[in-house]
């Protein structure tokens, strides 16, 4: 057993290490305040290629594993980027994948390189407002014509729309009370954002400012049948393909973050001067930054257990659902740690360790809560009945 990244994965490491050391804290500050898409830091991770990190290299990808695409995220939000140079890359990394795996060849061939290159965007339309993670009882409709389908219905948290020019959405095509089980009926598609069809109204929200979310309106979309992928009704297995991987990034983003704000406290705690002696000196500043390191590591090694799972071909939802909580509390704690040790000046923005605490709230609430999380456990590890 080997807890040491390989070579390979070292080099994924450094590389981008050098990308995102190109864009300094006050990069991020200044985005963070005015809310303008990080457009430099995107271009120059995707002109080294790294969009296509888990893609098959058939496709123009580099056909690596979730195990390196953890590493590669991780990278970013250690570096500083935080969440927000995080999200504005996440949804490339594995929200292709159902094209990649599904779709016919001819979209596989069509959609997967553009995206790859930057030539597309998309956005991913999954959760609406009345339904939360119940996503088996969204109500999106897709009705079939002649031609294809037309879609109407609302969505809520999706990312990225100001700049993409795709969508991939899930809808309802066969209505719930005539299908055998409940997961079925519901088909994704990949096709053109047509703004003409589709409004999208940003949500002002805590962090993140500069990756928007937003509540979608879609009306009457017009749909080629073509756009569909794989076969109608079986758009939610082709969704669960890609929640593991999600949440294990998730985790291993999160613990990337409480690293950075755990190398700032420290700094801050052997430099800063109280009653003639730095205040790290002090064992009630001390301890809690060394309790932070010690579960941000026992965080991280449950993300590579479970990608090293996935990368295997087996069974890692349990692992994934739990690195993704490990993750977001060990990050969350480690940000919190980071600001009371600057004490006041933790609240200033200058420091930076305000915006990771803001932003350290993201994995405790998505993609799922940490009571679904717990849920999982119970009823698919522990043999417990389910609760909802």
């Amino acid at each position: 057993m080997d807890f040491a990244l390989n070579e390979r994965q070292q080099e994924i490491a450094e590389a981008v290490a050098r990308i995102c050391a190109g864009f300094s804290p006050e990069y991020w500050r200044k985005v963070d305040e005015t809310g303008d898409f990080p457009e430099e830091f995107v271009s120059a991770m995707t002109k080294g290629g790294w969009l296509g990190i888990a893609m098959p290299e058939a496709l123009g990808g580099s056909g690596l594993g979730l195990t390196e695409a953890a590493v590669m995220m991780q990278q970013v939000t250690e570096s500083g980027a935080g969440f927000t140079g995080a999200s504005a890359l996440h949804l490339n990394i594995f929200g292709p994948m159902p094209i990649a795996k599904f779709g016919a060849p001819e979209q596989r061939q069509r959609h997967i390189p553009r995206l790859i290159s930057g030539e597309d965007r998309m956005c991913f339309a999954i959760t609406e407002p009345d339904a939360g993670l119940n996503t088996l009882s969204l109500t999106t409709r897709a009705a079939r014509t002649n031609d294809g389908y037309v879609i109407s219905g609302r969505k809520i948290w999706t990312t990225g729309v100001a700049r993409a020019n795709k969508i991939l959405i899930l809808a309802r095509t066969t209505p719930r009370e005539e299908v055998a089980k409940p997961t079925e009926g519901l088909s994704l598609f990949y096709t053109d954002l047509d703004r003409t069809r589709i409004e999208a109204k940003p949500i002002p929200k805590m962090g993140r400012k500069a990756v928007e979310s937003n509540t979608v309106f879609i009306d009457d979309l017009r749909v080629p049948a073509e756009d569909l992928v794989g076969e109608e009704g079986k758009g939610f297995t082709y969704v669960l393909q890609g929640l593991n991987p999600e949440r294990v990034l998730f985790g291993a983003e999160a613990v990337g973050l409480g690293r950075a704000a755990l190398k700032r406290a420290a700094a801050y705690a052997k430099e800063r001067i109280v009653f003639g002696r730095p205040i790290g000196q002090n064992q009630g500043v001390a301890h809690p930054l060394a309790k932070a390191w010690v579960e941000l590591e026992a965080a991280n090694l449950l993300a590579f257990k479970a990608a090293s799972l996935y990368d295997a071909g087996q069974e890692c939802g349990a692992e994934a659902n739990a690195a993704k909580y490990l993750g977001g509390e060990a990050g969350f704690r480690a940000c919190e740690t980071a600001v009371l040790t600057h004490g006041g000046m933790g609240y200033a923005k200058e420091y930076d360790v305000e915006r990771y605490f803001r932003e350290a709230m993201i994995a405790r609430l998505a993609p799922i809560t940490r009571e679904m999380v717990f849920n999982f456990v119970a009823e698919r590890v522990l043999g417990l009945p389910r609760s909802y």
